[in-house]
């Protein structure tokens, strides 16, 4: 998918921002076009304030001159917008490719709406092609990933566990300090179960499963950007 189509569903996007708001700035390839075309908007004299979900966009936010918060000073968001790595009809996602789940999670869940800006491929008819994310802690790792995989069993799941970056020789360590299991369920039948379920392991921080957070989602797709959105 062309970073052209990526940026017009950033500008669709960017159309929902009134001056005035908090917002919770996301992570990846296409919220990136965001954050630019924002920064356009405040050098121009649209008053925003922003929450970062990551270091990386901290620092691509800071480098543009937009004024940033943080969520012990504003204790809600008017808006986030972010990306997504797969997306179901009914606007569930999937997220944290890019390590950022955790901050993700927290910053739309502090928000009165989230809206996702993603490309075509990311559409599917029902979650668990991506991997799953899951955000875990360092200590009891062996123990934690025995449980994820009966948990994977339980529910299906037809594919392994890896933990991210160990084939390279150094795990992937997120902006918290913990590490990533990717689950590759092939299909998952009941997001909202297995949710319930991941989040009982005692080592799991939490996972990239955004069960009934996001009200509107742009995809970019060759024939321009559609507009998807759920009734809450």
């Amino acid at each position: 998918m062309s970073e052209a189509l990526k940026r017009q569903a950033a500008a669709m996007a960017l159309n929902e921002v009134r001056s005035g708001m908090r917002l919770g700035l996301g992570t990846g390839s296409t919220a990136r076009h965001f954050v630019d075309l924002l920064s356009d908007k405040v050098a121009a004299g649209l008053d925003v304030i922003c929450v970062p979900t990551s270091e990386v966009t901290a620092q691509q936010a800071r480098e543009l001159n937009i004024p940033l918060s943080d969520l012990e000073t504003l204790d809600r968001l008017d808006l986030t917008v972010d990306g997504a790595d797969e997306i179901d009809p009914e606007l569930n996602l999937i997220k944290g490719a890019g390590g950022a789940l955790l901050r993700e999670k927290i910053v739309a869940a502090a928000s009165n709406a989230m809206i996702v800006i993603a490309d075509g491929s990311k559409l599917v008819e029902a979650l668990g092609q991506f991997p799953l994310p899951i955000e875990v802690n360092r200590f009891g790792l062996g123990a934690t990933r025995h449980l994820v995989e009966q948990t994977m069993r339980r529910h299906g799941g037809t594919g392994g566990i890896k933990l991210r970056g160990e084939a390279a020789g150094a795990p992937y360590q997120t902006d918290g300090g913990h590490l990533i299991l990717d689950a590759f369920f092939g299909r998952i039948s009941a997001p909202e179960a297995l949710s319930i379920d991941l989040l009982n392991i005692p080592g799991v921080v939490q996972h990239g499963l955004f069960l009934h957070m996001c009200s509107k989602a742009f995809v970019a797709t060759p024939d321009g950007v559609k507009t998807l959105q759920r009734n809450f």
